[in-house]
Parts: C-alpha cells; sequence; structure tokens
C-alpha cells in the first residue's frame, strides 16, 4: 500500500504570518474582514484570526460547575484558515501586502518589510 504522502520530519513549513499581526482575508465567505493572529500553525499552514471564520460548535456537558449546574451547549468560536486566504496590512497605507524579507547589516538580523511600501513590518 502506498503511503499518504506527509512532510519530512524535521522539516519546518516557513510562514511570513506571525501571532499579533493584524490581517485581512482576501478569499472565502468572510472576504474584507480585518483580525488580529491569535494562534498560528506552520505545520498545517494555518492561521487563527480574532473574530474571523466564526462557527458554532456544540460542546458536551464533560463537568459540573458551582451547585452542581452543568455545563455545556453551543459555543461560539473562530476556526482555522489557510494562511494563503488571509495578507497582512501594510502599517502605512492600511491595505493588504505580501511579506518580504531584508536583511540588516546593522542589526545583523533578517526584518520583516512590507512588499507595497517597502517598511519594516
Amino acid at each position: 500500500m502506498a503511503d499518504a504522502k506527509k512532510p519530512a520530519q524535521g522539516k519546518r513549513q516557513k510562514m511570513k504570518i506571525r501571532k499579533g499581526d493584524k490581517v485581512v482575508v482576501i478569499a472565502g465567505k468572510d472576504i474584507g474582514r480585518e483580525g488580529t493572529v491569535i494562534l498560528v500553525r506552520p505545520d498545517k499552514q494555518q492561521v487563527l484570526v480574532q473574530g474571523v471564520n466564526m462557527i458554532k460548535k456544540n460542546t458536551k456537558v464533560n463537568y459540573q460547575g458551582q451547585r452542581g449546574a452543568k455545563e455545556g451547549g453551543i459555543v461560539h468560536q473562530e476556526a482555522f484558515l489557510h494562511v494563503s486566504n488571509v495578507q497582512l496590512i501594510d502599517p502605512d497605507t492600511k491595505g493588504p501586502s505580501r511579506a518580504g524579507f531584508r536583511f540588516d547589516a546593522d542589526k545583523g538580523k533578517k526584518v520583516r518589510v512590507s512588499r507595497a511600501s517597502g517598511k519594516d513590518i
């Protein structure tokens, strides 16, 4: 039997969007909505954006609250989006922009740069 394709063991996927970035959704049901990245999954190329791609999730009663009240029901929460469906917001123009890198010789580090304006992010 042929095994399903899996990413190489130990190889880390690289993403240009990080936790805390302001992004805009460019595809899907929430197109045009903006939010802050809460969580990033580089292995699956997914991001969790605050207030975007909201779903209803049925939660099971798995513990008892105060005075024996059972907790459970329908919860509204964010679902993951693929990283290709979001784009960084340029701090200058407030519009969507791709991210690039440049090497800062003074600090000796790689710095993320907005491709639209050329300024540091």
